[in-house]
This record gives C-alpha cells, structure tokens and sequence, in this order.
C-alpha cells in the first residue's frame, strides 16, 4: 500500500523508480520466503541431526545442561523452526508461527546468545534477534496478498 507522500517522493535516479514499482508486490513475500527457508535448515539440526546438528536427543541433553531448560524443548524448538518456518515460508498460519518463531527467538537470544555479545560471527545474538524482529513483523501483518493464507481466505 502506498500513500500520497511516497509518490510526492522524486527518485534521484528515475528509471528506476519504474523499476522499483514493478517488483514491489514481490518484495514482501521474498522476505517471509527467504526468513521461513532460511530458519527450517536449524529444525532439521535439531530434529534430525542435518547440516552438523545433533539430532533431539543430543539437543535435548544440551537445553537440560547448559540453558536449564527440559529436554523436550528441543523437539519443540526444533519442530517450530522446521515446521514453523515452512509455514512461514508459504504463509500459512503465517500470524501462529511467527509468533512461535518470535518466542523461540527471544530464548535463544537470551539464553544462548546474548552473553557471547552482539555480532554473529562471535555466537551473538544479532542473527536471532534479526529473526525475531522479523517474525514479529508477520505477527504483526500477517502473510500478506501472496501467501496461502490469502489463497485460503483465512488467517490463523
């Protein structure tokens, strides 16, 4: 949706103002594709022990260990990032899983993340709280025209 003042707004380059219009529509359903695709590869560590992760057990006994948190949060968590970031990823439920997503984020972030610092590549929590803040966008909005909760005609 645009408004007066985005378009009283003049380009410094305008060709591609024209440009920028006609891949608009695709610019949200990139993001929610691109942040659903992106988290469900930490699902499949966690769940199945995919891409160097450990599998539930394993994990299970990490979150017991080190975060004082059940085993079975990790097959929790690990079926919301996997599951969760699929529907995210399609936009279905799209407003239900962002919302889990927000909360698997805001533990991790805290519990994990937060004492190693702010950057990524030290094991801090930017990249978590990045998935969080964006989560909660959905959460917020929904999935959008392009999702399948559009398609259904119903949002959860």
């Amino acid at each position: 949706m645009t408004t007066e003042t985005e378009h009283s707004v003049k380009p410094i380059i305008a060709p591609l103002n024209s440009l920028a219009r006609f891949f608009e529509p695709a610019a949200d359903p990139l993001v929610r594709a691109t942040a659903g695709l992106l988290l469900m590869p930490h699902g499949a560590q966690k769940l199945f022990g995919l891409f160097g992760g450990y599998g539930v057990e394993a994990t299970g006994q990490f979150f017991a260990s080190k975060l004082g948190l059940p085993p079975s949060f990790a097959l929790l968590a690990g079926l919301i990032e996997f599951f969760g970031g699929l529907f995210l990823a399609i936009g279905l439920a799209t407003r239900a899983v962002a919302v889990l997503i927000v909360g698997v984020m805001a533990v991790a972030v805290v519990l994990v993340h937060l004492p190693q610092g702010f950057f990524w590549t030290a094991g801090g929590f930017e990249y978590p709280l990045l998935w969080g803040v964006v989560a909660l966008a959905y959460a917020i909005r929904g999935g959008g025209r392009y999702s399948v909760d559009a398609l259904l005609g119903y949002e959860f």
